[in-house]
């Protein structure tokens, strides 16, 4: 990575000390967001230090890291019983972004398919791979191809 990015990253050269400036992250608005959903024991002592001075200057940042963490908890160790509760939680939040989010209302309409999502064990992700890599040959091969020629390049592609 070009040294004037990692500057960048660090942060202003100007008003800190450069002992405490090698360590000060600053974020963009993508990475900032998979910080405040990324499980805290992952985080390195920077990210925290930086999630807590966010935090500290807004409290709505604050309260939707909170909604965020749970639901991401909620995710990783597949608690379907708590998944209403913070439904719930989200829809009475001061905030009119989550009550109209559009996945907020995908999700009171799918409730079943996302319980079922956090109580079973399986998944469908094989299967959605294996399509998906089916659409990326089709693309590539601009609909000249019949069944045969796309049986054969399907079948000589690695790992399949």
């Amino acid at each position: 990575m070009p040294p004037e990015l990692k500057r960048a990253r660090q942060g202003p050269a100007v008003d800190k000390p450069a002992s405490k400036r090698k360590n000060q992250v600053i974020a963009s608005a993508r990475q900032t967001a998979w910080l405040l959903l990324e499980n805290e024991e992952k985080l390195e002592p920077e990210q925290k230090d930086y999630l807590a001075r966010l935090c500290q200057s807004s409290p709505t940042i604050e309260e939707l890291q909170q909604l965020g963490q749970r639901f991401s908890r909620i995710l990783r160790e597949k608690r379907a019983k708590d998944f209403d509760t913070w439904l719930n939680d989200a829809l009475k939040s001061s905030f009119p972004e989550m009550k109209t989010l559009p996945m907020a209302n995908d999700l009171i309409r799918d409730r079943k398919a996302v319980e079922a999502a956090l109580t079973y064990q399986w998944s469908n992700g094989q299967t959605e791979g294996q399509v998906n890599k089916l659409k990326t040959l089709k693309r590539q091969m601009y609909g000249r191809a019949k069944f045969d020629l796309l049986k054969t390049r399907m079948l000589a592609i690695p790992g399949h």
